[in-house]
């Protein structure tokens, strides 16, 4: 079984993409970032579907860092179906967006996401934020143990 932690990464907008990756490779973060630019992707790799078919679905990334505002399938559809498959139900998610809208917030909360953090516009903030998600996700935070074993 491959044993590499990775992080998900479901961004549609490029420069937020390259941003992340640039801020966590820049913070010494050196987990694999799979990108999925848009939901259908991002179901595909987690249930190992379309363009991931045949990946093992049990290696579960570490975290997934989920736009709110994604084509094809937003945000909330892919929390919604990651909530309720018993594989993926306690994998941490991050709602990483640009979202204001205070009923984005709430809704995610209910949806079951683990957190909540709005993109800084200014690339410094930017880059501290991603920091900050990338040592509390993946250093100081124990995650769930594999959903199956607790059925």
């Amino acid at each position: 079984m491959d044993n590499t932690k990775v992080i998900l990464l479901v961004e549609d907008n490029p420069d937020d993409e390259d941003l992340t990756i640039r801020a966590l490779a820049k913070n010494h973060i050196k987990n694999e970032v799979v990108v999925a630019r848009d939901g259908v992707e991002a179901l595909d790799y987690l249930f190992g579907s379309g363009t991931f078919a045949g990946r093992d679905p049990n290696h579960l990334p570490e975290v997934v860092l989920l736009d709110l505002k994604l084509p094809k399938v937003d945000g909330f559809e892919v929390l919604r179906r990651i909530r309720a498959d018993t594989r993926t139900k306690l994998l941490p998610v991050v709602m990483l967006t640009s979202s204001l809208e205070e009923s984005d917030l709430a809704r995610s909360y209910a949806g079951g996401v683990n957190s909540y953090v709005r993109k800084p516009v200014d690339f410094v903030q930017f880059m501290e934020v991603v920091k900050q998600l990338g040592l509390y996700w993946l250093v100081v935070n124990n995650p769930p143990p594999d959903a199956s074993a607790i059925s």
